[in-house]
């Protein structure tokens, strides 16, 4: 199975994919965690371009879809390991969401997996920019409220939950177990 985790910067992500992979290896299943973008050379490179201050004019985000959806290109043998859970810190859907225009992204994503099911960890944007370390270009208000926006459209395409990512750490846990339960045969009654 191919779970993603989507979501603003700042809905816990990192954590709650560390909590559910700890939770389905004590269940008996084979996981590996992947993040966007890797650490590739491509990967390097995307996250040196994102600290740029010119990240956000059209050229260098057009650079940037391309080399994301290289970056994914990387890592499609170890999706299509059927003997364990995939779960990724992001995908293609990110590029959906955060770059324009749309068909084209989704032209260049078009060999990209699709996910079996997308996590979408639903943060208040007020708590996201909280908790930012501000030193970004893309974890600002107005830009991340698009964001936001974006995902909540986007992810109608897909098999998907939204999960509330305002309470806590346990409660998010939780609600995202009861999620992934019916797809891992696991009761999802039996998750507290």
């Amino acid at each position: 199975m191919y779970i993603v985790f989507e979501g603003i910067d700042g809905a816990g992500k990192s954590t709650q994919i560390r909590l559910l992979k700890e939770w389905l290896e004590a269940n008996g299943f084979r996981v590996e965690t992947l993040v966007e973008p890797t650490d590739s050379e491509v990967g390097k490179l995307i996250r040196k371009i994102l600290q740029r201050p010119d990240a956000t004019t059209d050229r260098i985000q057009k650079t940037l879809g391309l080399l994301f959806a290289a970056d994914r290109m990387l890592i499609m043998d170890k999706l299509s390991d059927e003997k364990k859970v995939i779960i990724s810190d992001r995908s293609f859907i990110s590029s959906l969401a955060y770059q324009e225009p749309a068909s084209w992204i989704r032209e260049i994503n078009k060999y990209a997996k699709v996910p079996d099911l997308v996590l979408l960890l639903d943060l208040d944007v007020k708590t996201s920019v909280n908790r930012s370390n501000q030193e970004d270009e893309f974890e600002n208000e107005e830009f991340l409220t698009n964001v936001k926006v974006n995902y909540l459209e986007i992810i109608k395409d897909f098999n998907h939950k939204i999960i509330d990512a305002n309470g806590g750490i346990n409660k998010v846990s939780s609600d995202i177990k009861k999620a992934v339960a019916p797809y891992m045969g696991i009761c999802p009654d039996c998750i507290r």
